[in-house]
């Protein structure tokens, strides 16, 4: 031991550039090797070459996608089957019911959803807290046989607990629930709301709490977005709304924010339950058996529509969202509009609503005039600019804030869900969205976003140059950490 002690005395310096070198070109080496884009490779390798201890346990739990691509990879299973004699097959030619220029698109869609595109939906908007909440608990109450419900935020508060409520209720029955929170997202209210649900006995989890296996913390660049309410497998909810009481206009008055949500009966529903079911069995390792959770029919309302969902996430659907918008922007001839919150696309997806806008295409773009987060507000001002220049308009909405994530081209497709247009949601993000081809449902969004434009500002490059020196200076050295927020 003493031989041991001094050698260590001696030579430690020695011995820990030894183990920096190991451990910094290890690190560097699978960064160089693993990273599909340059800049992600580049940076990760500079931080690790500048701090040679430090870097690589940053990158060992900030930088490496330890999610298994066949723990949620879709599979043709006992509870996620495609009906060889369902009413509605999957629709292949979508020009008579939206526009001929999406027929491509639809194609491109099969090769990226791998989820068919179904006719006989129906599909009903649902505005804000006011009507979204008492939707979704009328459909809790009508619940028989089985609930499964997925969301980001899911505050307990008075709207998070009269949903808690309901689910006790429902439970009461004998109807088989499952409740899946994000461990990031349920932080957002304190005492979590996993605590009642635990406390009432129905069946929940937080997903993503402990990926490291090692470090008892939530892996915070992993969070499932999204956003996914079931009902006895025949009815179902999607959008971008958490569960929050600031979206109620009794509880928030007149600083109630804003959001869009769907409900939708029919073949999609069932493409929203096995996105949950791989969810959950990814978080739980319990298989949900597929006659509770899905049904064979629907009663679909008029008008119908083909629609299909979209996932994304750091898995095998990386950048799923990031590629059906490419094709969407690049298959349009009349008008663009896009809803978002947070609007920071990355230099691929900013090239094609550039060219879409250069070929002649009308772009509108809307985001909140109040932002509720002001590193991200910073961020989207720096960056604004390069669609002004090449011929977008772009529109800051006023009122409060509004979470809207909408997007149609030329008045015939629509793509709504979870996903914002920032790096997060693009890359990071487990989220689930639906392209649906309609022109109502199409004309009942231009509507919302066109009334949005009507109370808003548009931004120029004038009003951009008039931002004070040291303000624009801020907003370009947040916007160089855009990926990070």
């Amino acid at each position: 031991m003493t031989s041991l002690h001094y050698l260590f005395q001696e030579y430690w310096p020695h011995l820990a550039f030894l183990l920096s070198l190991t451990v910094g070109g290890t690190a560097a080496v699978h960064a160089a090797m693993t990273k599909n884009d340059v800049r992600a490779a580049i940076g990760w390798v500079g931080v690790i070459l500048m701090s040679p201890l430090l870097g690589p346990f940053v990158y060992l739990v900030a930088g490496i996608n330890r999610i298994r691509h066949d723990h949620i990879s879709e599979q043709r299973n006992k509870y996620i089957k495609d009906f060889s004699g369902n009413p509605s097959p999957p629709v292949v030619d979508v020009s008579h019911i939206s526009a001929a220029q999406f027929r491509s698109l639809r194609v491109l869609g099969d090769r990226i959803s791998r989820f068919p595109l179904r006719d006989g939906n129906h599909i009903k908007m649902l505005e804000g807290g006011d009507q979204t909440y008492p939707a979704m608990i009328a459909a809790i109450n009508g619940a028989q046989k089985s609930i499964a419900l997925q969301t980001y935020i899911f505050d307990n508060d008075s709207e998070g607990r009269k949903i808690v409520d309901a689910l006790v209720r429902a439970q009461e029955r004998g109807v088989e629930i499952r409740v899946l929170v994000d461990a990031i997202g349920s932080k957002y209210s304190r005492p979590p709301i996993i605590r009642l649900l635990r406390s009432k006995k129905i069946p929940s989890a937080l997903f993503m709490t402990n990926p490291l296996g090692f470090l008892r913390m939530p892996y915070a660049n992993l969070r499932s977005h999204r956003k996914i309410l079931v009902v006895d497998g025949r009815i179902g909810f999607t959008g971008g709304m958490n569960i929050r009481a600031g979206f109620v206009t009794a509880i928030s008055g007149t600083a109630t924010a804003s959001d869009t949500h769907f409900v939708v009966e029919g073949p999609v529903v069932l493409q929203l339950v096995s996105v949950f079911a791989h969810d959950w069995q990814f978080t739980t390792k319990e298989e949900l058996p597929y006659e509770t959770w899905c049904g064979d029919t629907w009663q679909a309302a008029e008008p119908q529509a083909p629609a299909r969902c979209i996932r994304s996430g750091p898995d095998r659907y990386m950048v799923g969202t990031h590629n059906m918008l490419l094709g969407a922007f690049a298959v349009a001839q009349t008008h663009i509009r896009i809803q978002s919150p947070y609007f920071l696309p990355d230099q691929i997806l900013l090239g094609a609503i550039n060219t879409a806008a250069r070929r002649g295409i009308v772009v509108d773009i809307v985001i909140p005039g109040r932002n509720n987060l002001r590193l991200v507000n910073y961020a989207m001002t720096a960056q604004l600019d390069q669609v002004i220049r090449n011929g977008c308009r772009v529109w800051r909405a006023s009122g409060n804030f509004n979470h809207s994530k909408l997007i149609t081209i030329d008045g015939a497709w629509s793509y709504v869900g979870s996903s914002n247009l920032d790096p997060r949601s693009l890359r990071l993000n487990f989220e689930l969205d639906m392209e649906i081809y309609s022109r109502d449902t199409a004309l009942e969004i231009e509507r919302l976003i066109d009334r949005e434009i009507e109370q808003a500002d548009l931004v120029t490059l004038e009003t951009l140059a008039a931002i004070p020196f040291g303000k624009r200076l801020r907003n370009r050295v947040i916007w160089l950490a855009s990926p990070y927020l």
